[in-house]
């Protein structure tokens, strides 16, 4: 389960799913110009189970289907619609009972609960609808910048620019290079060194030594953290149709490669795949 793949309309499920719990242990009904003690819903358990704990409940299978990496379901249904159904049952039990009440007023525990099923019904059916509901509950960390290898933690890497994998800026030595200590320069692994010159004449004229041509980076693109706004699958590199894994939103992933519009991501137990959807995505 990830937390952080909750959204704003799961923030207002469980907020309004705690207000109705809490509405079941007030007064139920109140008695006109009597000041006996009044019932609350657990004095009836068809009030306080079959009305307001299937809301609460309702608020939980909704919350734990968007959760899930993969959505649930059982007997051939989806978890988050039956809780939603659950949710609009509690609102509609509550509403009609409020309105049938007779010669009794609504005590304080059946009109918060009204109020709490009404925005849980109106939460679990317009939270995947809303944009605004869509937005995700926990801000998405920063992404912290990978050092090289045995640099500790603040210490500039190649010409003052921290190093790691994956920052875009970092400078990769190439693999096996000798240092010179002599003149400060680097030989790629197996090159030969080069032949030492003759000492010149004194009567000629020193030619100047060539310089190396500077070397042309591989490729333009440089790897990127990134976020996606909403859950995304993650199909295999192969080109299966299949997802082996599925983005959730506040998680940085690292974008390895770019293969046109898509980018092959790694996540954090270092899978590959291959985001066909980038729209919308958040660089680090």
């Amino acid at each position: 389960m990830n937390i952080r793949s909750l959204t704003r309309g799961d923030g207002v499920l469980i907020g309004a799913a705690v207000v109705l719990f809490i509405a079941s242990f007030l007064d139920y009904i109140s008695y006109k110009g009597l000041t006996i003690d009044a019932p609350n819903a657990w004095d009836s358990l068809g009030n306080a189970i079959g009305v307001y704990l299937v809301g609460v409940i309702g608020a939980a299978l909704v919350v734990l289907n968007r959760a899930l990496p993969q959505p649930r379901k059982v007997l051939g249904l989806d978890l988050g619609q039956v809780g939603a159904a659950a949710t609009l049952f509690t609102a509609w039990s509550l509403f009609w009972t409020v309105l049938d009440l007779g010669e009794v007023d609504a005590g304080a525990g059946l009109i918060l609960g009204l109020i709490a099923a009404l925005v849980l019904a109106a939460a679990a059916v317009a939270g995947p609808l809303v944009p605004a509901l869509q937005a995700p509950l926990v801000g998405a960390p920063r992404p912290q910048t990978p050092q090289p290898y045995g640099m500790q933690p603040g210490q500039p890497g190649p010409q003052g620019v921290p190093g790691g994998y994956g920052y875009p800026g970092a400078q990769q030595q190439p693999y096996g290079g000798a240092h010179d200590a002599s003149h400060g320069t680097g030989h790629p692994f197996g090159a030969q060194a080069p032949a030492p010159q003759p000492q010149p004449q004194p009567q000629a004229a020193k030619q100047p030594e060539p310089q190396p041509a500077p070397a042309q980076p591989a490729s333009d693109f440089a790897p990127f953290w990134f976020a996606v706004p909403v859950a995304r699958p993650l199909y295999a590199e192969d080109g299966g149709q299949a997802p082996i894994a599925e983005l959730a939103p506040g998680t940085w992933y690292l974008a390895v490669e770019q293969r046109g519009q898509a980018l092959v991501a790694q996540t954090q137990d270092g899978r590959r795949g291959v985001l066909q959807d980038t729209t919308g995505i958040q660089r680090g």
